[in-house]
């Protein structure tokens, strides 16, 4: 690391997290290089080294950033509400959801090669954000459905994030895809982030009522 104040260091690091994130939205994961990244910053390639080893650690960082913006929305809506409805908690879930589209878009194609070429200490740091999230989340569930016994909603939360890889890929379907869909003569029903994660719990709180 190179010498200099933490918020320089800081800066420089958001610089090339946010020409990643440019970069993301026209190119796959493999496309983009650090030569590429670098041509987006105001500084060369080597120096880009001083701060990220390689580019799966610019992307670890931003899926910790952006893990970090959901917890925030986990526990806002834990602080500021006494009680939901099921409804109300399905809604509120998927809300917190809407705008986390890049987090997604990771989860869903890029998560084993970004974890296994960065470094253990960062890849440490990203676990420990998850393992809060996901406390949170337990917390969400257990708080606002007091009906589930604790094993109840660890096992609904679970079960969410596992379905979370599959929220992307259906909620942003390429032309390309669509295309093939409709030659191979499958419905595609065009869904939001919202509607796919509310989908979810509204199907899992019908099921604890029967």
């Amino acid at each position: 690391m190179p010498k200099g104040s933490p918020e320089l260091t800081n800066a420089r690091r958001a610089e090339i997290m946010n020409a990643c994130r440019e970069l993301y939205k026209t190119m796959n994961f493999k496309e983009i290089t650090i030569k590429e990244i670098a041509a987006y910053t105001s500084f060369t390639r080597p120096s880009i080294y001083n701060y990220f080893q390689t580019k799966e650690e610019i992307f670890l960082a931003l899926f910790k950033q952006e893990y970090e913006l959901w917890n925030g929305e986990l526990l806002k809506i834990l602080d500021e509400n006494k009680k939901l409805s099921k409804k109300q908690t399905a809604h509120m879930i998927a809300s917190s959801l809407q705008k986390r589209e890049l987090m997604l878009k990771i989860l869903s194609v890029d998560l084993y090669d970004m974890e296994e070429n960065s470094r253990l200490e960062l890849l440490v740091s990203f676990k420990e954000i998850c393992k809060a999230t996901v406390e949170n989340f337990v917390a969400v569930i257990e708080k606002f459905r007091p009906e589930l016994t604790p094993d109840e909603a660890e096992n609904l939360s679970r079960g969410f994030f596992v379905y979370l890889h599959g929220i992307y890929p259906y909620a942003y379907a390429t032309d390309y895809q669509l295309e093939a869909m409709n030659r191979a003569g499958m419905k595609h029903k065009k869904q939001t982030v919202y509607d796919i994660a509310k989908l979810y719990f509204t199907n899992i709180f019908k099921e604890e009522t029967k």
